[in-house]
């Protein structure tokens, strides 16, 4: 890793961070609210590396594969927590509860139940969140609020799994009402859950990416995942 590439994540983490303290203190909240993530797919491992350099200590990846070649066999630095952000699948079951600190996207009973059995054969209990659809093209995600609640009675029993939240991902557009829409569905949706479930720990509410992180923190985000406006475009393919 030459020291330009560190520099320059290292202000862009800086930036990032100034951006997210900005939209906190517009929206009322302190800046210890919100945790950045930093989005690490299709980047090379010395971006893990930089990162970490600049005190980011959440990383996500969308695919199994691609994080195994970065996270395999110890490699995260010490105190590094690695999330699953992209759709998974049951077949890729055993190898997301081996390697992942937190799966973001649960969207089906299904899912959970194999990430939860593999999970126990491991002698591990992972994190979870549950994807809830509000609009963004994929339509990953549970399909309405009381499809999520549905699953969250499902998932909640399950020894090996820790439900902690919601994830999102909004619409990508340039009208910020539709975007706050968006966000604000999520959020209704993550009020009712910890309502309904409390004393547990649910608490993490993951939305906002590089295009709309700071709209995401004024909607009551706890967490951003943000890669483009970090590390600039994507550099393995």
């Amino acid at each position: 890793m030459t020291d330009d590439y560190r520099i320059t994540v290292a202000q862009a983490v800086e930036n990032v961070l100034e951006r997210m303290g900005a939209a906190c203190a517009r929206a009322g909240r302190s800046a210890d609210e919100v945790r950045l993530l930093a989005v690490t797919k299709f980047h090379p491992y010395e971006a893990v590396e930089a990162a970490y350099a600049a005190g980011v200590r959440l990383f996500g990846e969308n695919h199994v594969q691609e994080a195994e070649a970065k996270f395999s066999a110890g490699t995260a630095p010490k105190g590094a927590f690695v999330h699953l952000l992209g759709h998974l699948q049951s077949n890729k079951a055993k190898r997301a509860a081996a390697l992942f600190d937190c799966v973001q996207s649960i969207d089906s009973i299904e899912v959970a139940a194999e990430l939860a059995k593999r999970a126990a054969a491991l002698g591990k209990t992972l994190d979870v969140l549950l994807e809830l659809h509000t609009g963004e093209e994929s339509k990953t995600g549970f399909a309405s609020e009381d499809a999520l609640l549905r699953a969250l009675e499902a998932i909640m029993p399950m020894p090996s799994l820790k439900p902690r939240g919601l994830m999102t991902m909004a619409p990508f557009s340039d009208d910020a009402a539709v975007v706050r829409a968006s966000f604000r569905t999520c959020r209704r949706a993550f009020e009712v859950a910890m309502k309904r479930f409390a004393p547990v720990d649910f608490s993490v509410l993951s939305m906002g990416m590089s295009n709309d992180f700071e709209l995401a923190v004024e909607e009551g985000s706890t967490m951003v995942r943000v890669g483009t406006a970090i590390f600039g475009s994507r550099r393995l393919r």
